[in-house]
This record gives structure tokens, sequence and C-alpha cells, in this order.
């Protein structure tokens, strides 16, 4: 395939590599040059495709729209990024010719005092890209090792690492995101496209390896060289300021120690992302608020860690020291838990009591201070568990028991700052799916079950937990089954709410109709009180269940519709031949009747024979023009068994005020919303949280469940409308779907940002 958009390299490698090989990496360059633009190319063709499937997946016609116009912009744009994408790789190259590589990423270079907290967005493309290299080198381990040692060769002996080969998974990568950078496709649309660069591209890399290596070996490259696996090396972030020198071993400024980052099962590498770089953004902030001089250590609801520190102290808590006062915490709060689990624990509360712990095991109380990280650490997590304490997304019951696992998760934290920066930390992932559970199954009822493992979860991590994660991953692989059962209750509940309003909504759907046809037969005629009663409170009904069983175009549905006119008929006076064809049809059209009440269910044999008997004596008075004996014939008829039962789903919401424009502004937002969206109402205290889980076509009404799956409420779209303009209903903000650790370090970012008066990043 051409590259004739990318740039041709400049002089050949004289003033890079080494000259005798200039011609074999300009025929490497140009197979990774092909190779990429086929790969590449694939990734766009399969654009539209993909992009249609996820609009006919869209939740909303809003979200549909936005995979549509990307749709064409992305068709429009292709050209240049294509073009765009081809000079960045080429120019990776033309500078490892010219010997221009750096050896040194962005992070390495970053002071840490400057570091800011990566916006959400960035820090999502940066997970992305690195799990996606990250993958390629696991599958490509052999075939990168050994380009890194004959690429090294050939730039006179100058090391080349993993991520600043021109051929590597990083470069390749990385200038995917700077193209991508260059728009102003929104993150949805840029992960599709990730997702689609990932499969086309970085899975597909292992060929172009093995040619690159084949092609230097026929070159006298390093032919006979074989693999030896690189020893797994952390790179040291850089370390904050003003650490003491008994820092713990596990301390935040240094890099995790076997932090399990992958689900069980996960063979892909961990994200290789600076595990200090989120975390320096937010020390960064609580130390310049430290350093402030305000005096007022305040952080969330509780004071800072440090604000316990006395004036006399000159030096700093060892590792041990810190550790053993968790550890006695722990072991303190273990004892009679299941009556503290009745209670929240304070976050300020617990720092007291580790400043407590730590005087007492201390051989000079009042001399000794938590260093800033440690200091750090402990207000971070308190932060979070502040926030635990303060979700209004989360039952009481579930912040209670969450709130006793501060004491493990700070040794966790303390161990392992991964916690606050890798997703797949697997005590952060036991929490997120702890406090999951409580927002969609914390209800009442059977749901309370959830509350007794809960418990059961947090006592065994108080109990048990001395340092090992593994504990983790095995607690959540039983609380995830536990919530898959849990899961598949609520989930069978709900399908048996929507199972029942639909039928609710085809007999609805079919009442409608029968009770139309009733009214078009006794349309301008004027009947006696029987007959009138007795088609719209009686045949009515009997007219629904039969076009409900035997359908519109059944010989059983036609003839009760002729019934119906025939009872009309019936009932006005007639001439001679009209009195003598009555006369004839009566034994029909009494068996008929009869048939059509005995469907109801819900006439006795005497009832219906004493109702046939009024009837024909209606007939005969009617056409005796004795329309007072007619009159009189005024049997109480029961009432309508389907109209009382669909009485709440057929209110005329003709009495409804004159909608204002932002009232019908919410009423087209709620036409185009999807099932399964949470609705917060504030008709009860605390407010209820409700999902939407049908909507009737026929009446306009959406039947709402409860985190139990039983349907809870049902409400006409005008209804809902107008609560929501009265603040009494309201969409829950997806934001508050996220995972419960992202959405408290985000609070704590905008939290710390607002306090120390630092204006949040812009783009």
């Amino acid at each position: 395939m051409s590259t004739k958009d990318t740039p041709p390299p400049t002089i050949i490698a004289s003033r890079g590599i080494q000259p005798r090989f200039g011609e074999l990496v300009q025929g490497c360059r140009q197979l990774a040059m092909n190779r990429l633009a086929e790969l590449l190319a694939e990734v766009f063709a399969q654009v539209d495709d993909t992009l249609f499937d996820c609009a006919e997946k869209a939740e909303n016609n809003k979200v549909q729209a936005l995979f549509f116009d990307s749709m064409r912009d992305i068709r429009r744009q292709r050209p240049t990024m294509e073009r765009a994408y081809h000079q960045r790789v080429a120019k990776g190259l033309v500078d490892f010719l010219e010997g221009k590589l750096s050896t040194s990423s962005v992070l390495d270079d970053a002071d840490v005092e400057q570091l800011a907290l990566v916006e959400a967005e960035e820090y999502e493309e940066t997970v992305l890209i690195t799990n996606m290299v990250n993958r390629v080198k696991a599958q490509c381990a052999q075939a990168l090792f050994a380009l890194d040692q004959r690429l090294a060769l050939l730039n006179n002996g100058r090391k080349i690492s993993e991520d600043n080969n021109p051929f590597g998974p990083q470069a390749i990568a990385r200038a995917f995101r700077e193209t991508l950078a260059e728009t102003s496709l929104p993150l949805r649309i840029k992960t599709v496209l990730y997702v689609l660069f990932e499969q086309k591209v970085m899975q597909r890399l292992a060929p172009l390896y093995e040619q690159l290596n084949n092609r230097l070996v026929e070159g006298g490259v390093l032919p006979n060289l074989k693999f030896r696996p690189q020893q797994g090396v952390t790179r040291q972030p850089p370390q904050p300021s003003g650490g003491g020198k008994d820092a713990p071993a596990g301390n935040p400024a240094e890099p995790p120690q076997g932090a399990a980052a992958g689900q069980p099962g996960d063979h892909a590498p961990a994200a290789s992302i600076d595990p200090g770089a989120l975390y320096s953004s937010l020390a960064s902030l609580l130390s310049e608020y430290r350093h402030s001089g305000t005096g007022n250590l305040n952080l969330g609801s509780s004071q800072s860690i440090s604000s316990f520190t006395p004036d006399t102290a000159t030096q700093t808590y060892s590792a041990n020291e810190l550790l053993d006062a968790l550890n006695r915490l722990q072991k303190e709060s273990a004892q009679d838990l299941a009556k503290r689990l009745r209670y929240p624990q304070p976050v300020g509360q617990l720092k007291a009591d580790l400043h407590r712990q730590l005087e007492a095991g201390s051989d000079n109380p009042g001399h000794y201070r938590l260093t800033e990280q440690e200091a750090d650490v402990i207000d971070l997590v308190g932060m979070v568990f502040d926030f635990i304490l303060d979700d209004p997304n989360l039952p009481d019951s579930c912040k209670t028991a969450l709130s006793h696992l501060h004491t493990p998760y700070l040794k966790v934290a303390l161990q392992d700052k991964a916690l606050f920066t890798q997703h797949h930390h697997p005590a952060r992932r036991l929490l997120n799916t702890m406090a999951q559970a409580g927002v969609l199954y914390g209800g009442e009822g059977e749901e309370r079950s959830l509350l007794a493992k809960m418990h059961s979860l947090v006592e065994r991590v108080i109990q048990e937990f001395a340092g090992d994660l593994g504990l983790f991953d095995t607690l959540l692989a039983d609380f995830n089954e536990y919530v898959a059962s849990l899961r598949q209750k609520v989930e069978l509940r709900e399908r048996r709410a929507v199972e029942a309003a639909r039928g609710r909504d085809r007999l609805l759907t079919a009442r409608e109709q029968a009770i139309a046809l009733v009214r078009k037969a006794m349309h301008e005629h004027e009947l006696p009180q029987l007959i009138s009663n007795f088609l719209e409170l009686s045949w009515s009904d009997a007219l629904t269940f039969i076009l409900l069983r035997n359908g519109e175009q059944s010989i059983e549905w036609r003839r009760a519709c002729a019934v119906a006119e025939q009872l009309v008929w019936s009932v006005t006076p007639q001439d001679s031949d009209g009195r003598e064809h009555l006369q004839a049809i009566r034994p029909g059209l009494l068996e008929d009747l009869r048939k059509g009440l005995e469907v109801l269910g819900g006439y006795h044999e005497d009832t219906i024979r004493r109702l046939l008997q009024d009837i024909v004596t209606c007939q005969h008075a009617i056409q005796a023009k004795q329309p007072q004996i007619a009159a009189n014939l005024t049997p109480d008829l029961p009432e309508s068994p389907l109209g009382a039962m669909l009485g709440d789903e057929t209110e005329d919401a003709g009495g409804e005020p004159e909608l204002s424009h932002r009232a019908r502004t919410f009423i087209k937002e709620l036409e185009q919303i999807g099932f399964g969206v949470w609705f917060e109402f504030s008709d009860t205290t605390p407010p209820r949280r409700l999902k939407l889980s049908w909507f009737s076509p026929t009446t306009h009404n959406y039947m709402f469940v409860d985190q139990s799956g039983q349907r809870a409420a049902v409400k006409p779209i005008m209804q809902l409308a107008l609560e929501m303009e009265r603040g009494q209903a309201r969409l829950v903000p997806e934001d508050q779907n996220a995972p419960l650790m992202d959405r408290a370090m985000t609070a704590i970012y905008r939290m710390l940002q607002r306090i120390t008066a630092r204006p949040p990043k812009t783009s």
C-alpha cells in the first residue's frame, strides 16, 4: 500500500545509526509503514458499521444522534486523520534514524509539585492506551525484546527501551491518541475508535514484529540472539518533598509491592501508568493546604490527622510503630463487632483513636509525628469514608456497614497506594461492588439479607486482614456469587411485573375497543336503562375477553359484536315485520348473551336467568309501546370488574392544568428516555429511588419498580412531567451511577481545589 502521504525520511541514518545499516532500516521502515497503513484503513472501514450498531442500541434519541453525527464527522475527517497518523509514526522513525530518540517519559521529567490531577477524560484515555499497550507487550514479549536489542545495536549501542522503540506498541498507540486529540470527537466516540484500533491494529502487530526481526536477522543483526526475559522493574516515581526518613516501606511515595490489579482470570498486565501521579496531585493539594498557615485543618467532615500532632513533636514514627497502632486499632474494633455494626464509625473518632494508639505505643509520647506522606494517606482515606457516610446514593444501613472498613482500608492504602489509582485493585473493587449492591438492592424486605451479607464480609475483613490483598479477591468472588443470585431474583420479579403490565395494557386496549364498539351500537338510540347499563357494564367486559381470547378476525368476536347491535335493535320500536323477526332471532340472541355472560365468570346461573328474563320483558314492553314498564326494569348489575381493576390507568387527564413550556420540555425528554433509568421521588422521607421499567404505548403511563423488582408506581407522562417541573421527581444523574471510589476521588479533588482556592484545570 502506498504511503505517499507520509514525509520521506531525511538523509539516511549516517547522523544517527551506523551507515552500513541505513538501507536495512529503511526497508524496515517501509515494511512497518505499509503494514500500519493497511491496518489503520481497516479501522476506518469498520467505523460506520460499529457506530451504526451503537446507534441502534442507544438509550435515547439524543445519544443516537451523537453516533450518527460522529459517523459523518469521521467519514469527512478520515483522510486528514490517516495522514496525521502516518506522519506521526514516520516522525518517530525519522527521529530514530537521526539519533533523536528521547530516553525519558513525560512523567519521569515532571515535577510532582507541578502535577495537576489528570482530567477525567484524559485519565480514561490514558488507561485505555496503557492497557492496550500492555496487552501487546505481554503477547509479543519475546519479539519486542529481540527488536529492542537489535535496534540498540543499530543505534550505536545506545539502549532502546520498550517505550521509545519507534516500532513498539507505545509509539503506535501514542500516535493514534495524538491524532484523535486534534479532533473534537467526544470521549464516547473516541472510546469506540480506541476499541477498533486495538482490535484491528494492536492485536495484529505480532506478525509485523516477526517480519521486522526476520528482516534484521537476514541483514546480519544479532542472528544468534537468545530471548532473555527482562526483570520486572517498577519505575520509581518522583518523591514528594517533606517526607520523613522513617516513612513506612509501603508508604505512598514508593511503588506498590505486589498489588493485584486485574480481575481473577485476567492475564493482561496491570496498567503501567505511574501509580504515584494521581496520588501526588492530591498530596500536593493536601500539602499546600497544610502549609497554608490557616491553622484550621478541616477536611470535609473531619480534621486532618496533622491537627493531632503535638507542638513538641520533632521525630517521626517508624513504619512498624504506625502498623502496630493500626493493628491494635483493628483488634479493638473486632471486639463486640456485631454491636458496633449497628452504628456508623465516625472518621474523626477513628483519627483520634489512631492518635491515641500511636501515643500509647510510643516510648516518648508528645515528641513524635507522622510523615507528610503518611498524613496524606490517612487524610485521603478519611475523606473517602467521609464521602461514604455522606453519599445520598447509599442506604443508611449500607453506609454504616461500610464505615467499619476504615481501619483495614487505611492499612491497605499505606501498603499500596494503587488503591487510589487502579480501577482493578482488589480492595477497591470489593468496596465498589458492595456499594453498588447497596444502591441497587439495599431496600427493605427480602433484600435486607444483603445487609447481613455485607456485615459478614466486613467482619471477615476486620478479623482476617493482615496485609494479604488476596483476601479481598476471595471475598469479592464470594460476594459476586451472592449478588448474582440476588440479581436473578430481582430481575425475575421485574420481568413478572413488566409481563403483568403488558398484560394489563393488552387488556386495556381490548376493553377500549369493546367500549368503542358498544358506544357505536348505542349511538343515537335512547335505550332503556336496563339495556344501556347491561351493555356498558357487562357486555363490554364480555366483548373484551372474547377479543383477547379469540382475536379480532374470529367468528366469535364478530358474532359478539353483532349481538350488541341486535340487542340495541331489539329494544327500539319495530313494525309488524320487525316484531316477527325479533320473535325469530330471540332464542339465538338469548343463547349468545348467556354464553357471553358465562365467559365473565362472575355471574351465577340464577342471576343470568333473571337478567335474560328482564331483557325479554323489556323487549316486549318497548314493542308494546309501554316504555314505563321498561323504565322500571332496573336490576342491580355488578360493577365492571375490568373497569375497577384498570381505573387507576384509565383516568382522564383532561382536568390537568395547561402545561407550561418547561413541563412540555420534560415530556419531550421523557418520550426519548430508555428503560433502566433511575428516578428519585421526594414523596417519601427519605426520598425513594425507582427504576423506569416499562412504558405503555396505550396509556402513556410509566411503570416503575423498586430495588426488589416489585412494581412500585405507575405515573402518566403528564403527571410525571409536572412532578419533575415541581422538583418532586428527578432523573438520577449518570455520574451518581459511577463506582463509589471514582465518585469519591472526584469529589475529594474538587473539595481540595475549593479549600485551597486553586482554579480547576481548563482545556
